[in-house]
């Protein structure tokens, strides 16, 4: 199992994440974190993504979650083509009702695991790997869930890492510091285990 868990973008080291790779191929990204923003936006924030792999020398194109919520059986012969998936960060409960509603959830925990892929994020791209989500309420909007799709939020994560992921912590140039830091405050207090990393930060897994 091989995974770059990064706390904003690509952190200090992406060196790190290029290493992880076996050869060259095909970089999905996957940014259904920012699914509630306007399409303006949604797709300069996407261009970032893709430039700053293209800056590792990765070809990298986006996998729009939202054109497989019918097509779970494309969607997995199309993950098979990607030697990396790179999960942006955003609205953690978004991007989980997204790879539920596709079945990437699955999918992805099966090519995860059998390390037939790597995945690499940020921020909610990491966050939606712990085992619950429950908590993240304090620093993102479950409610935007069932505004933009009339269905509850998941509070369930995909269970790849086996802590809760805090991203943000002592980064005072990131507006959501504070947020996260009462996040890790309320973990300690209740003795859930957790990882904090400040911005430039990575978590490189090879198992």
């Amino acid at each position: 199992m091989r995974m770059y868990l990064s706390s904003f973008r690509m952190g200090e080291h992406p060196e790190r994440l290029v290493e992880l790779l076996d050869g060259p191929g095909p970089v999905a990204v996957i940014a259904s974190a920012i699914d509630g923003a306007s399409d303006d936006v949604r797709r300069e924030d996407v261009e970032r993504e893709l430039e700053a792999l293209a800056e590792l020398g990765l070809d990298a194109e986006e996998l729009d979650l939202r054109h497989y919520f019918d097509g779970r059986e494309r969607l997995a012969a199309e993950l098979l083509r990607y030697r990396l998936v790179w999960v942006r960060g955003g609205n953690t409960f978004m991007l989980r009702h997204a790879l539920a509603a596709s079945g990437a959830d699955e999918i992805l925990i099966r090519l995860v695991t059998q390390d037939a892929l790597v995945y690499g994020g940020y921020s909610a791209g990491c966050c939606v790997l712990a085992p619950s989500l429950r908590v993240l309420e304090l620093v993102d909007e479950p409610e935007a869930v069932t505004e933009t799709y009339g269905v509850p939020p998941i509070w369930d994560g995909l269970g790849l890492i086996e802590y809760a992921f805090v991203p943000h912590v002592d980064s005072p140039e990131h507006p959501e510091t504070e947020a996260c830091g009462r996040l890790a405050e309320h973990y300690r207090e209740t003795g859930v285990a957790h990882r904090t990393l400040r911005d430039g930060e990575a978590i490189v897994v090879r198992s």
